[in-house]
């Protein structure tokens, strides 16, 4: 397969259950933000080595992984696989920001990770591959294929959430005119690829500036350079957030990256090749059958776990089961 540059994967991944890092979680954390660091965000389902297959089953091309941790390992990793790089927080993440439990300060300096290619691909651990995926499928022409798709952000549940995507949508609105982004790229941003989504762009037109841009909470594809041009433009909001050991409501997430791209037009259209799921109340068939599904499969799906009440070592090893059944193979990630 003809590849036109160099992709890595970047996965980050937690051990919610190691003693040690709890402990220190523990003396950090501040009364008030328990429920936005509840154990839902950081439990391990335990299906870390369904990831690594799928990679190897589905992307046998890829350049390198980067597996990004705190200092845990799971149990099965073989480190000596050639295309693995175990990227420790304290090998990239400055020591002022250290140690750090919310996933943007680690997002936010993911260009000082040394070697990693300039294009790459930014998984979480609950993010994988369900199908054959190609190059293409992430960067084309040097740029990342991408859906440019406004939303509306509507705080819910005073979620903190929300809250940072509209700190990300600030700084676009800061940087960059709406009208002059989508009249420069008006093909890139009212493109019929979208579907429903072209629609959206189009009703959202009254409003002169950005209200907010579709998430689709999959797999996202990133320049290594963009992170550098966001840190010269936001110095002090970025260094604010890394500064937050915790998630806070004045954060900005790697989100603001990705909308970047598309205010810079550095983007091909593509409508989305995932789906995202939601684990609740025990009704999960539609996440079991979209990881055994023949035929017409999502290329990437997203398992996300909520603070839904559910039965969670019964939920956990159905999924693992599922994953079995389509990735019965150990991959060469696996000791």
């Amino acid at each position: 397969m003809k590849i036109e540059h160099e992709i890595d994967f970047v996965v980050t991944w937690v051990d919610g259950n190691d003693p040690v890092w709890l402990e220190e979680k523990r003396r950090y954390i501040k009364k008030g933000s328990e429920k936005a660091n509840a154990a839902q965000r950081f439990r391990d389902w335990d299906n870390m080595k369904y990831w690594f297959r799928a990679v190897e089953k589905y992307a046998p091309w890829v350049h390198k992984v980067y597996f990004v941790t705190y200092g845990h390992l799971p149990k099965f990793l073989n480190t000596e696989c050639p295309k693995l790089q175990i990227v420790k927080h304290r090998d990239f993440i400055p020591d002022k920001y250290l140690p750090t439990y919310s996933a943007n300060p680690i997002e936010l300096n993911f260009h000082r990770i040394p070697e990693l290619a300039e294009h790459f691909v930014l998984f979480n651990d609950d993010m994988f591959l369900n199908a054959p995926v190609k190059p293409t499928d992430f960067f084309r022409h040097g740029m990342p294929c991408e859906e440019a798709v406004e939303g509306l952000i509507i705080p819910w549940n005073n979620d903190m959430y929300f809250h940072m995507l509209l700190n990300d949508i600030d700084c676009i609105n800061k940087h960059f005119s709406k009208r002059t982004v989508q009249r420069k790229n008006f093909t890139k941003w009212f493109n019929p690829c979208y579907g429903s989504g072209l629609m959206q762009n189009i009703l959202l037109q009254p409003w002169r500036k950005f209200n907010g841009i579709k998430n689709a909470h999959l797999p996202v594809a990133l320049c290594k350079s963009t992170f550098e041009k966001v840190w010269e433009a936001e110095p002090e909001r970025m260094d604010a957030t890394c500064k937050n050991r915790f998630r806070t409501a004045s954060d900005l997430t790697q989100y603001l990256i990705r909308y970047w791209q598309l205010a810079e037009g550095n983007f091909i259209p593509r409508r989305s090749i995932g789906q995202y799921l939601e684990i609740k109340s025990d009704k999960y068939d539609d996440v079991l059958d979209a990881i055994t599904a023949t035929g017409h499969r999502f290329k990437t799906i997203c398992i996300n776990d909520t603070d839904d009440k559910f039965d969670f070592d019964r939920c956990a090893n159905r999924v693992k089961e599922a994953f079995q059944k389509v990735l019965p193979e150990k991959s060469l990630f696996e000791k």
